[in-house]
């Protein structure tokens, strides 16, 4: 049963893919960390109030948080540009290799 488990694991690539996504999770936290600590503090002094990703508008009594969202909308941007860039770098210099 153990042989069987072994070779269900290298046949479906489960190890390679736990150290993917091991990778990809800190890989994630360098980029959050890049983007909350050097990026967005440079969108905030763009905004005009310090504040903007707590911004909200009421209606009815419900609260509709736009802030929040346009702060995500904005990281996310940040993240899939960083992640082209690199990738591009690291796909380009694969492909000069194999040349």
């Amino acid at each position: 049963m153990i042989k069987e488990f072994i070779a269900f694991l290298k046949q479906y690539g489960v190890i390679g893919l736990a150290i993917a996504v091991i990778i990809g999770g800190k890989f994630n936290d360098l980029l959050k960390s890049v983007v909350d600590g050097l990026l967005m503090p440079v969108v905030g002094m763009l905004t005009p109030s310090g504040e903007w990703r707590d911004a909200a508008f009421e209606v009815n009594g419900s609260k509709f948080l736009y802030g929040p969202v346009i702060g995500s909308t904005i990281d996310f941007v940040i993240v899939a540009a960083m992640v082209f860039i690199i990738a591009k770098k690291v796909l380009k210099e694969e492909q000069v290799s194999k040349k």
